[in-house]
Formats: structure tokens, C-alpha cells, sequence
């Protein structure tokens, strides 16, 4: 690392800290050339590999973008949009790949999309996954109402049993 007070070409580090949950290591460094101190900051980088082959750096904000788009006109607010872009980066970060296909950041979006809103879930897989008919967007209606059917099954007999407890 050279220092950017006399750009000697070597420094030593005083000490390291972690922060931002990991993401990111501070490192205290010292020139021993002319003594100054400064701090470098180190970060993992997560790469999204396209389609195309072509590789660019994980965006937060396209997320976001793609996301917001997708819940133009719902009742979705900002917050809800960027707590999701933030699941959807710590469970690809959670793999622990540093190169990712950008059709694996598509999956981990489509999961938190459906619970935020399922009109949204529905325009961005539309888009994402190509449909081109309308029985397309039928199968997946029919699988949203299914989980709809099993979610509601669960909560009756949940009901249910606790008023058996009592």
C-alpha cells in the first residue's frame, strides 16, 4: 500500500478493525519512510456475471430500480423497497460467492417480492422470467392462490388448536 503523503511503496499496519457487520476492515497504517499514519478501508466486492458473460459490480440501487418499477401504482412505500434490496443483498452475500449469475440475484429478489406485494411479484416475474402468454400468467396465479390456500389451511388449524389448549 504507498502512502499518500510521500507515496513511499510499502506501509504497516497498526491495527484492524472490522465494521459494518464484517463487510468492511479499517486498516490504521504507518509509512516508515516519512511516519505518517493513515486509514485504508477494505470490501469485499460481489460481482453479478450477466447473461452476456459480461461482469459488473452488485448494485444495490438496480435492485431497487427493478423493484420500485415492478410496485408502480401499489401501495408499497420506499422503506419497504429498500429493506427489501437489503434481504435480497444479504442472502446473496450469504452465499459467499464472489461472483454471482444475474439470474440468481432475479431468484432471491422473486421470494420477498411475492410476501411485499403480489401484483409487484407478478409484473417482475412477467418480465424476469419471459412470460409469453397468457396461460403463462395463469400457472402462476394458480401457484400464488395455491400458496394462498395452504397458508390460510395453516392458520385455521393453528386457530384451531388453540382453542382446543384452552
Amino acid at each position: 500500500m504507498r502512502c499518500p503523503y510521500c507515496r513511499h511503496a510499502d506501509s504497516r499496519v497498526v491495527d484492524s478493525r472490522e465494521a459494518d457487520d464484517g463487510q468492511l476492515i479499517r486498516r490504521r497504517r504507518s509509512c516508515p519512510e516519512c511516519g505518517k499514519r493513515f486509514t485504508t478501508v477494505e470490501e469485499a466486492v460481489l460481482a453479478v456475471v450477466k447473461r452476456s458473460g459480461v461482469t459488473e459490480p452488485f448494485s444495490r440501487t438496480k435492485i431497487i430500480g427493478g423493484v420500485r418499477k415492478a410496485c408502480q401504482g401499489r401501495p408499497v412505500d420506499e422503506d419497504s423497497i429498500a429493506l427489501l434490496a437489503q434481504r435480497v443483498e444479504e442472502t446473496i452475500r450469504a452465499k459467499g460467492a464472489a461472483e454471482i449469475p444475474s439470474h440468481e440475484v432475479g431468484l432471491a429478489i422473486l421470494g420477498p417480492l411475492r410476501d411485499l406485494d403480489e401484483v409487484a411479484y407478478l409484473r417482475f416475474a412477467s418480465v424476469y422470467r419471459s412470460f409469453d402468454s397468457l396461460a403463462d400468467f395463469e400457472r402462476e396465479i394458480e401457484t400464488l392462490r395455491a400458496a394462498a390456500r395452504a397458508r390460510e389451511g395453516a392458520g385455521a388449524e393453528a386457530a384451531s388448536a388453540a382453542g382446543h389448549a384452552q
